[in-house]
């Protein structure tokens, strides 16, 4: 029984997969402040052309140019693994692989789509990025392409974040990023959250503010986003080709794929190279996972929201929780966003996908389980997929099927151990769904039409 699935240098994909060419209803359009759907010219303040391009394509496959390539063959193709220890540790019929994303340089799978836009933005002339991060893993990436690239990056991290991981915002500083724990008071978005909260532990939102418009006040800067949009969980969707070409050289198939959802580009990246099959008439369930604290998916609402906590971005479709929702301080930073993938959310509200929401204890648990049988240390945003997994493992068990679970190992713990270590000293809590906080935020929701 093989333990890791291996592919040659010259067997990593060539081409990126686009969803929207398989979904059975066009995707629904950005709009602006009229309400009117939005051009390409709304996002040239903050893009590259060939970024708008491929969030605009409809194009089922895209090619990666080799540029990028050669820069991904830094780590990929990525490792597939069987994940026999753990199947022995649960006594499940069910058999468990994981893609194991946290062998970048930057310990997760984000530098897949930041190699890909600090190559867009160099070749249009672009000198500096700014962008935000959660727990750091984006941060991370982006700086490290910047490197790559010879652009100078600037990253506003999420304040509870910034105090929570400092050595992911060292390891931004050695590959020559600033970092601002956000919000700050060298934007004008930040400055009114700080009047209004001076105390504010920050949020994705937040930080995408003020990433935002420093990009759009100055024309040799560009933002780069990690997750959400579409040219972003394009990028990631290599994750997924691997995967399939690694389960055909075993002769398996997943029934179920899981993966970490915040803004979706950890999700999509696994499960929408699948998704093709599952229009193809394939049974395969897509799970997005999700904080119980955070509950996007699960508990949120389908209308037009902005991205940001301010209002700067354009009105996008999705699950939200409204955009001035501040979740509580968990630590898987990465998962605290108060909206989706517009993709993701149109294939969620169709039926095509499905999600789930875990509580940060159980996730905790099943990390520490993962680490003691596979050797790893998850990543907190990590736990929530490898939770899912196990709980489908043990309901395998109660009903002997023999299922394929894959889940994304999107990045490793290294940085997180404080996390772990609260976690070991019983200080770690679970956070009910706030509701009153939740129905606030979406009395707040931008009226469209």
């Amino acid at each position: 029984m093989k333990t890791k699935i291996l592919l040659k240098e010259a067997e990593m994909p060539t081409h990126w997969y686009n969803v929207v060419a398989d979904m059975p209803n066009p995707p629904t359009p950005p709009l602006g402040p009229d309400g009117q759907p939005v051009g390409p010219d709304a996002l040239a303040a903050i893009f590259p052309n060939a970024i708008i391009e491929q969030e605009m394509s409809a194009e089922r496959w895209i090619p990666i140019p080799e540029e990028v390539r050669e820069a991904l063959r830094l780590w990929r193709p990525s490792p597939l693994y069987r994940a026999n220890r753990l199947e022995q540790a649960l006594g499940t019929p069910a058999k468990i692989y994981f893609k194991n994303e946290a062998v970048s340089p930057a310990g997760s799978h984000k530098p897949n789509t930041a190699v890909a836009q600090a190559y867009y933005n160099k070749m249009e002339g672009i000198k500096r990025l700014t962008t935000e991060t959660g727990a750091g893993q984006w941060g991370c990436s982006l700086a490290l392409a910047g490197q790559l690239f010879d652009l100078e990056v600037e990253v506003y991290m999420v304040k509870v974040s910034y105090g929570q991981k400092p050595y992911r915002r060292s390891m931004m500083q050695t590959w020559g990023a600033k970092v601002f724990a956000s919000p700050t008071d060298r934007t004008n978005a930040g400055r009114q959250i700080l009047t209004a909260h001076p105390d504010s532990d920050g949020s994705l939102g937040i930080a995408i503010s003020e990433a935002v418009e420093l990009a759009a006040g100055r024309d040799d800067t560009n933002y780069a986003l990690g997750s959400v949009l579409n040219h972003v969980l394009l990028h990631q969707t290599i994750i997924g080709e691997e995967a399939k070409k690694q389960l055909e050289l075993v002769g398996d198939y997943p029934d179920m794929i899981f993966a970490p959802c915040g803004g979706g580009s950890n999700f999509g990246g696994i499960a929408f190279p699948f998704f093709a099959d599952k229009a193809a008439g394939k049974a395969v369930q897509l799970v997005a996972v999700e904080p119980t604290s955070c509950p996007t998916l699960t508990k949120g609402v389908y209308a037009y929201d902005f991205g940001d906590a301010i209002g700067l971005t354009p009105l996008l479709k999705m699950y939200t929780l409204g955009h001035d929702f501040m979740p509580p301080g968990i630590h898987a930073g990465g998962l605290r966003y108060h909206g989706d993938s517009a993709l993701v959310s149109q294939l969620h509200n169709e039926g095509l996908v499905d999600a789930w929401a875990v509580p940060q204890l159980e996730t905790f648990e099943a990390g520490v389980l993962f680490a003691k049988t596979q050797g790893i240390v998850p990543a907190p945003e990590s736990c929530h997929a490898i939770a899912a997994v196990i709980r489908e493992a043990k309901r395998c068990t109660e009903s002997g099927e023999t299922k394929t679970l894959l889940f994304n190992l999107s990045g490793h713990g290294h940085f997180d151990m404080s996390s772990y270590d609260r976690y070991f000293a019983g200080e770690l809590e679970d956070f009910d769904y706030p509701e009153a906080a939740i129905k606030e935020s979406l009395a707040h929701l931008p009226k469209v039409g």
